[in-house]
């Protein structure tokens, strides 16, 4: 759980880091963090 909550604080520090120039390109980012912390918790 440590892991999944881990990576999911990564993710958003980079997402809000990694410059979204728009709400629309913001909210693809998380939906796609959201699919990989999906994907990590399904393995």
């Amino acid at each position: 759980m440590k892991k999944a909550i881990t990576v999911v604080l990564a993710l958003a520090v980079w997402a809000l880091l990694g410059g979204c120039n728009t709400i629309d390109g913001m909210g693809k980012d998380v939906q796609r963090a959201g699919e990989k912390v999906q994907s990590m918790t399904k393995k």
